[in-house]
């Protein structure tokens, strides 16, 4: 088989100096709906949302949606994206949080997004960075 064929099969260049590393770039919206899971393999939520720094470009924090049944009572998370993992096979993003530590985080609800051009928590290190902001744990 020709290796242009088997590259458009597998998305892969299989060689050359420009062979193609599988999932160096994904699309936002293939992001979008990713369940998130725990090291434990604990189903932690789903992403709703991706930040991304219009200055640098780069993709800042993961909006996970946490708990919940029926659109009621669920908490939303902003997770920098640095700490997620991304699970190729399953098609999911890992996260080494316990869902006690959500359970327990302070999370922001779907009408009171985090404060994100706020700059005054960069330094703590509360839960995720601190960098949710002041429109957080108003539950």
């Amino acid at each position: 088989m020709k290796t242009e064929i088997v590259d458009n099969e597998t998305g892969t260049n299989q060689e050359g100096a420009h062979a193609n590393t599988p999932l160096h770039y994904l699309t936002a919206t293939s992001m979008l709906a990713n369940k998130v899971f725990n090291t434990h393999d604990e189903k932690l939520g789903e992403v709703k949302d991706i930040m991304i720094d219009v200055i640098s470009g780069k993709i800042e924090y993961v909006v996970i949606e946490f708990g919940g049944f029926l659109g009621i009572g669920e908490k939303y998370f902003a997770i920098p994206y640095s700490i997620l993992a991304l699970d190729t096979v399953e098609e999911c993003f890992i996260i080494d949080q316990s869902r006690e530590t959500l359970e327990k985080a302070p999370g922001f609800d779907k009408d009171h997004w985090p404060k994100t051009n706020s700059h005054e928590f960069n330094t703590s290190t509360t839960y995720w960075g601190g960098f949710m902001g002041p429109n957080t744990g108003n539950f």
